[in-house]
């Protein structure tokens, strides 16, 4: 894993402007393989020596961000791994500071979240050893009862991690850096760049395949979508004020948008929607036009109609052409994904900043110009049109010349559409309207009163010229 890691640094278009600033940068790049599930995160002695003479600052990152992670393998991953980290960094002798990445819904459970780690019913050790001796389908069976209120086990396990940094907090020097919905960046090292499909990438790139076409989610609740360069910039910045200021206890600090510039989901979809009709992705299923509801029972008749149906005519197509069906499976991994989200995207949080605001303050100008984090100048619809585009460019690797032939695309399915809904609406006419009596006159009435409406507007326009 280092060593992919150490090549992907290396070739990725991300550090193109190092690789301009400092052609040798990887030079000071020394990886060390891991493995987060080993005792002693299955280090080598040689790179434990490594650590320990000459680290000053840990950024940890490592975690499972998987909502639906088994609880016992989300211990090993987020709170155990936790734990062997800060025993090493209590070896380190040059160490000035100890940065955890956590994220803001370890307490979700709770409507206000202050900038402080919150007490859990259960210890952490305690937990990890009772578990210890227990089968997978014995843990699976308890784990609704552990978390709780909470909506998942990486909410759940992110918190126990915060109680365990929490312990060791009076031996090391510790910040706590709590993220929200991490999305594409703002401005470094360019703007609207993603790689990966998690959170809302995966959603928009659904979307903008017209594969999407609706989502149960509050229109009016807040998206607290963070871009990844203002955590980084937080990031260092913290990691700069924890060596130079050491607190007395760990400062934690939530990374969040939806209490300083807020941007709700409604706004989201519309500016989504209208962004890939002027740069479609190549080979769309259909035309972008996704909706959200927050009715249980629009939802699912949305899902019957624009998902499942299509789906299984698109199944039946596939299986007549001798090829094998697929769209209800991309459906049935869509239709989970979303429904993780669901709890994120129905309701609010309130955010308490003042940590923020604090290690804000005591940034130089140049300083708080080069590690960027005031999230009060992110301007929306700019920053959700650029990560779009950044989706299609950097994570589908779609060319932006090809969006002539895109738009062509979309408008021969637009052509499709009106023909399937005229050769329907025949049909429906030949089969129900045309053999009922009843019917026909329900129909004609409708007919005629659209026809006086349209006489009566074109009349009316005529007296008014």
């Amino acid at each position: 894993l280092s060593c992919f890691v150490f090549v992907c640094v290396c070739v990725s278009q991300l550090f193109d402007r190092v690789r301009e600033d400092n052609p040798d940068f990887h030079q000071k790049i020394i990886p060390i393989s891991s493995e987060l599930t080993q005792p002693g995160l299955a280090i080598s002695p040689e790179d434990v020596q490594t650590l320990t003479s000459c680290i000053n600052i840990v950024f940890h990152c490592a975690a499972t961000i998987r909502f639906d992670e088994p609880l016992k393998h989300a211990l090993q991953l987020n709170v155990m791994a936790t734990q062997q980290l800060l025993s090493l960094a209590q070896q380190m002798q040059q160490l000035q500071a100890f940065i955890h990445i956590s994220t803001a819904y370890a307490n979700c459970n709770r409507r206000h979240i202050d900038e402080v780690i919150y007490p859990l019913p259960v210890e952490p050790k305690k937990l990890i050893d009772s578990l210890e001796w227990m089968d997978d389908s014995m843990v699976r069976d308890i784990t609704p009862h552990l978390i709780g209120d909470r909506p998942n086990t990486y909410t759940y396990t992110k918190a126990l991690a915060e109680c365990v940094v929490q312990q060791e907090s009076g031996r090391l020097n510790m910040a706590i850096i709590r993220p929200s919905i991490v999305g594409a960046s703002w401005q470094e090292p360019f703007p609207g760049w993603i790689d990966n499909f998690n959170g809302p990438s995966g959603v928009f790139i659904a979307a903008g395949k017209g594969i999407l076409r609706t989502m149960r989610a509050s229109n009016d609740a807040v998206a607290d979508l963070i871009p990844v360069d203002v955590v980084i910039n937080l990031t260092l910045a913290a990691g700069w004020y924890t060596a130079v200021h050491r607190p007395k206890s760990a400062l934690v600090y939530n990374c969040t948008t939806g209490g300083i510039n807020p941007f709700h989901w409604g706004e989201i979809e519309h500016h989504v929607m209208s962004t890939f009709k002027r740069n479609p992705l190549e080979q769309a299923f259909r035309r972008p036009n996704a909706n959200i509801t927050s009715s249980y029972l629009i939802y699912q008749y949305w899902i019957l109609v624009s998902h499942k149906f299509p789906a299984l005519l698109y199944d039946l197509f596939l299986r007549l052409s001798g090829q094998k069906p697929q769209m209800m499976r991309i459906f049935n991994r869509l239709h989970k994904a979303i429904g993780l989200l669901e709890y994120f995207s129905s309701q609010d949080w309130e955010w308490n900043s003042d940590n923020i605001n604090m290690l804000m303050n005591q940034l130089s100008a140049e300083d708080r110009r080069t590690f960027n984090f005031d999230v009060r100048q992110l301007n929306w619809p700019e920053y959700i049109e650029n990560y779009c585009i950044g989706t299609k460019k950097y994570v589908l690797n779609e060319d932006m010349s090809d969006i002539p032939a895109a738009r062509q695309h979309l408008r021969k399915l637009r052509n499709i559409r009106y023909t399937f809904n005229t050769v329907l609406l025949v049909f429906i006419w030949r089969v129900f309207i045309a053999r009922s009596q009843m019917a026909r006159n329900i129909w004609y009435f409708v007919v005629s009163l659209c026809y006086k409406f349209l006489s009566y507007f074109r009349a009316s326009s005529t007296l008014t010229q």
